[in-house]
């Protein structure tokens, strides 16, 4: 079991399931939209290049410029996240790309590409909130034993639900112009914000330190490196009386609701960057950051593939081939929250009913099976696309989506079962190395392309993953081990941010 139960009502763990699932859903809802800025213009990339009078590698550059935006974003979002709470950022989010959207759309008035540049850069701001807390706010609302087919959902809104932005993005440019994507995400999102608004409470909570049970802290005892540092049994053999709460009693329109810590904003900020060199976190920005970066690059050259020859798509036909991105997240959704739940509590009967973080990083195994063939599999295929056809290499897309959401989920369960105190610093982490590894895959994507070739690229690809995937042995075996040593020699404290 995961943190304990307060007697408050404020405590959102003491209100009933179904509420806290339903807030889990909204949120999830809002990330979907505003993570469909992401992918918007993968379909119109030639298009664009023709209409702002660019290259390929201008338009393709905008997709990186948004990326860079995201970035940005989540150095300042999480920090005001952490002292003022997550309802207000995730308000200001919805905004943001409201009127982004809105700005993006309108330039196809002037065609000025410089404003097109700006109005993405914002956009990625106003999806760093999504991007960075989502996560955190699963830890947030459920116990250990409750996460996992969740955070599987809320990686699967995060990355795989805007593989489907692509397919309707094609239509919509081929029957009513691209620039209508831009204004129908600034109205969906106009919807968004009101559920937030008015459905979706603030999830942070100022618990007192003692009922903190997943979170290690300074304060706490120094471990020995031989117990149990998850002392939790199965769920199935535990009792927790139900604690009546007030989800919605009454919502407050505020954003704000008091101060979450007395830590400086300027602390916080900080806090991420000494985190990169925690074993936990580079292991969990390799495994997660590298495979989203494949799904950018494959994402970018997607439409030079179907768009030109042999096959010579419109933008339309050339949208639908990101279906099969659409079905392998599903995919990897079930697998995830399947098999993480069925190899947790295998492990946790061999184990004495104990419960270990270092259980999660199992999911990998999947991982890296899809990882491999996918990629190895899509750049022999998509450079024979006259060969093969288009319906093999886009077989190969779903696996590397699928392992893209496995190793997203493997990657933030386990940082936040095993490392709960950090949890939301080392999540900022893994946005700040997405974006920065999908930024230069974007940015030399053309470049690459017609220097190397299509498989020659993808079978690196492929051989850089299995090497990442590999990494997770000793992850796995040493994990305790690194706890442990983290516990006793806090990087947090060690550079005055703690």
């Amino acid at each position: 079991m995961d943190a304990q139960k307060s007697t408050g009502t404020e405590s959102y763990l003491n209100w009933p399931l179904w509420q806290r699932d339903i807030i889990l859903v909204i949120l999830c809802i809002v990330s979907v939209l505003a993570t469909t800025a992401s992918p918007l213009l993968a379909a119109d990339s030639v298009e664009l290049a023709l209409k702002f009078q660019c290259t390929f590698e201008d338009a393709a550059l905008l997709t990186a410029y948004h990326l860079a935006g995201v970035g940005v974003g989540s150095l300042l979002f999480v920090p005001l996240a952490r002292v003022w709470g997550k309802r207000h950022v995730f308000l200001i989010g919805s905004l943001l790309m409201i009127a982004s959207s809105a700005w993006g759309g309108s330039t196809h008035m002037g065609y000025n590409y410089t404003s097109m540049v700006w109005a993405r850069v914002i956009q990625g701001v106003a999806l760093a909130p999504f991007e960075s807390l989502i996560n955190a706010c699963v830890g947030d609302l459920y116990f250990v034993h409750e996460r996992g087919l969740r955070m599987a959902f809320a990686n699967v809104s995060l990355f795989g639900g805007a593989f489907l932005t692509p397919v309707f993005v094609g239509i919509i440019a081929h029957n009513i112009g691209w620039w209508w994507s831009f204004y129908f995400i600034a109205i969906f999102m106009g919807g968004g914000f009101l559920l937030l608004l008015f459905l979706c409470p603030e999830v942070a909570y100022r618990r007192p330190d003692r009922l903190n049970t997943d979170m290690m802290t300074a304060s706490s005892e120094s471990l020995d490196p031989n117990t149990v540092l998850y002392d939790e049994k199965s769920p199935t053999e535990q009792v927790i009386p139900r604690v009546r709460g007030n989800a919605w009693k009454p919502l407050r329109i505020s954003p704000f609701d008091g101060r979450k810590t007395d830590e400086s904003f300027w602390k916080l900020f900080l806090r991420p960057f000494p985190l990169f060199l925690h074993p936990a976190v580079i292991w969990a920005c390799l495994l997660q950051g590298v495979i989203i970066g494949w799904t950018v690059m494959v994402g970018v050259i997607l439409s030079l593939i179907f768009l030109g020859p042999p096959l010579f798509y419109n933008e339309e036909q050339a949208g639908k081939m990101y279906t099969a991105a659409f079905i392998g997240s599903i995919l990897g959704l079930l697998i995830a929250g399947v098999y993480t739940e069925l190899t947790t509590r295998f492990m946790v009967r061999r184990n004495n009913g104990r419960y270990e973080p270092e259980f999660r990083i199992l999911l990998v195994i999947p991982t890296l099976i899809f990882a491999a063939s996918g990629l190895y599999g899509f750049g022999i295929t998509a450079a024979k696309v006259a060969r093969y056809g288009w319906l093999v290499p886009e077989v190969f897309l779903a696996l590397i989506v699928a392992s893209m959401v496995m190793g997203a989920t493997a990657s933030a369960q386990y940082l936040l079962d095993a490392h709960r105190d950090i949890a939301i610093e080392s999540f900022t982490c893994l946005i700040i190395f997405k974006n920065i590894f999908s930024f230069i895959l974007a940015y030399f994507a053309y470049n690459w392309v017609f220097s190397g070739g299509i498989e020659r690229l993808f079978i690196i690809f492929g051989s850089i993953e299995v090497a990442i995937c590999a990494l997770s042995l000793p992850m796995y075996v040493f994990g305790k081990m690194s706890r442990d040593f983290f516990h006793r020699h806090d990087l947090l404290q060690i550079f005055r941010l703690r």
